[in-house]
């Protein structure tokens, strides 16, 4: 890029889109003018792949629309969203099974009554004494159906209201309980995880409240969050 020239990122984002190209690769969306140029490529036939600096999925549509984009163009344009974030593997060598107590099991959505065991670190020659060896990712992908694309056309609302919104109706799993579901198959440490995935109030009612389509089950709707 050279401004001095007017070479920027922009000119050369739009230039692309007179070669026809099938796929476009964006490195980040920052601005109103790049989120503009971004959807009107998305809605004419091109595939376009970038990324957007906010915590969730939710948040990404809500950007984009503080952006300036007009909600039934995002509502429009977007196929999938995934947000992610990387987690440290506990080391197959050394990893230490437990009982969780009523705190994680808590913070796991475990059922009171059901068995389950889970894996702390412990440290030993093949992790370097540190317990993990690794890393793996958990994630939160929004492929929106046609009810959350009126949604987001229609009601102006935030990030938390979207996401409850997307595990209604597309049946969502969210960062915190994908990174819940690699605690409790052993892959990854409860404590670690916490200080890498946000726990917000919607997290905080637990997965097994929930039928497999993402309703809230109609015997635990009047049951507090945790």
């Amino acid at each position: 890029m050279n401004r001095e020239i007017g070479l920027t990122f922009h000119r050369a984002l739009r230039s692309y889109l007179r070669q026809d190209p099938d796929v476009i690769l964006v490195g980040e969306i920052r601005d109103r003018e790049t989120a503009g140029i971004a959807v009107e490529a998305a809605l004419t036939g091109h595939l376009l792949l970038s990324t957007l600096h906010t915590n969730d999925a939710s948040s990404t549509i809500v950007r984009l629309i503080e952006m300036g984009i007009e909600p039934y163009i995002v509502s429009s344009s977007i196929v999938v969203v995934c947000a992610q974030r990387l987690l440290r593997r506990l080391c197959g060598a050394c990893k230490q099974p437990y009982e969780p107590d009523d705190r994680e099991r808590r913070l796991l959505g475990i059922d009171p009554t059901t068995a389950v065991t889970l894996y702390k670190p412990v440290g030993c020659g093949t992790c370097n004494r540190i317990g993990f060896k690794g890393r793996t990712g958990c994630h939160e992908m929004m492929i929106p159906n046609d009810e959350l694309r009126i949604a987001i056309t229609t009601h102006g609302m935030a990030a938390e209201a979207l996401k409850r919104r997307a595990v209604e109706l597309c049946g969502m799993t969210t960062l915190y309980w994908d990174a819940m579901e690699k605690v409790r198959a052993g892959v990854c440490h409860l404590d670690d995880v916490l200080s890498e995935v946000r726990r917000d109030e919607f997290d905080a009612r637990p997965a097994w409240m929930f039928s497999e389509l993402g309703l809230v089950r109609p015997e635990n709707r009047d049951q507090p969050p945790f």
